[in-house]
């Protein structure tokens, strides 16, 4: 059965449709995995299936903790056989990339910061069709091409995408975008990247990642495997990632109450764009405080609305 969005009642001040552009996202950072067990070690490590990954393609991705909390979310991009990009948080990098070196052990592979080799630029509107379509992407012979694309999930209907090549690459041509504009259509697109504020405060589906394909359920063991799985087949998912938008300040890590009992949040803000006349959000919430006013911060904070997904939630995975 398939859990349809919820429909946007409330009018947004912001709306990416009327995007086109390319901008850089120095808010990313790259983890490089490279070595002959390099696909085999993440197998292990993160929700998604990265074994199976074609060169040239890229996947949703989390790393959780024992408990299935996320500590950092990717996009996985497979440039050959022996070799792996995980885009990521920068404020999460460092961590990240320590929690994944400690198990390396005898594995055949070599983790490094690869930020500072590959210049990331965020593509919407327009840009997105005519610059994907001319970018090299990685061969069937496995041999690595200068650039590379990852399709993202559409903001508002406008297709966003990933350009990744080696620094010094020439820029596409393409209008130049605000960073803000692009922070606040990756929030529309509804699907949250974890970043230090939130750090273990979500299992995947609490940010709706079964449903944009960033978690398999077939892969095997990975650390967390045995809660989110549980969480998934018991019907014990009770908060939801929802786009909304408040009207007034808000970030990430911050709480959301209800009126019914303004003593106890009932969500939590993943992720938090500024827009004109507030700030778009993700928020996480529990399924069974929807049908009150909400609020950010405190019970008589800025008031959250709007809420909806941008995409179906699958029930039967």
């Amino acid at each position: 059965m398939i859990i349809q969005p919820m429909s946007d009642t409330a009018s947004a001040s912001f709306t990416a449709t009327r995007l086109n552009g390319i901008c850089p996202l120095p808010h990313l950072g790259v983890i490089r995995a490279r070595g002959e067990d390099a696909a085999r070690f993440l197998q292990g490590q993160l929700t998604q299936d990265v074994q199976h990954l074609p060169p040239g393609q890229a996947r949703l991705a989390a790393l959780c903790n024992p408990k299935g909390r996320m500590l950092a979310s990717f996009w996985v991009l497979r440039r050959a056989d022996d070799e792996l990009l995980l885009i990521t948080s920068a404020d999460t990098l460092a961590a990240t990339l320590k929690r994944l070196s400690m198990f390396v052990l005898r594995a055949r592979l070599k983790l490094s910061d690869a930020t500072s080799e590959l210049a990331l630029r965020g593509l919407i509107g327009d840009a997105t069709i005519s610059i994907a379509a001319g970018a090299n992407q990685t061969s069937a012979d496995s041999q690595n091409d200068a650039v590379s694309t990852i399709p993202l999930p559409a903001a508002d209907g406008a297709p966003r995408a990933l350009w990744l090549g080696p620094v010094g690459t020439p820029a596409p041509a393409a209008a130049s975008l605000s960073s803000a504009d692009w922070l606040a259509a990756e929030v529309r697109a509804g699907v949250a990247r974890v970043t230090q504020p939130v750090v273990e405060a979500f299992v995947p589906q609490m940010l709706n990642y079964e449903s944009v394909d960033g978690v398999h359920f077939q892969k095997g063991c990975y650390p967390g495997q045995e809660v989110v799985a549980r969480s998934q087949f018991r019907g014990a998912i009770k908060r939801r990632a929802f786009v909304g938008q408040v009207a007034g300040a808000a970030q990430a890590g911050q709480d959301v109450f209800g009126a019914a009992d303004p003593s106890q949040p009932v969500g939590l803000i993943a992720q938090a764009a500024p827009v004109p006349g507030g700030t778009a959000v993700i928020a996480a919430l529990r399924l069974d405080a929807l049908k009150q006013p909400l609020a950010v911060g405190r019970a008589d904070g800025p008031p959250l609305s709007g809420l909806h997904i941008p995409y179906a939630l699958r029930e039967d995975i």
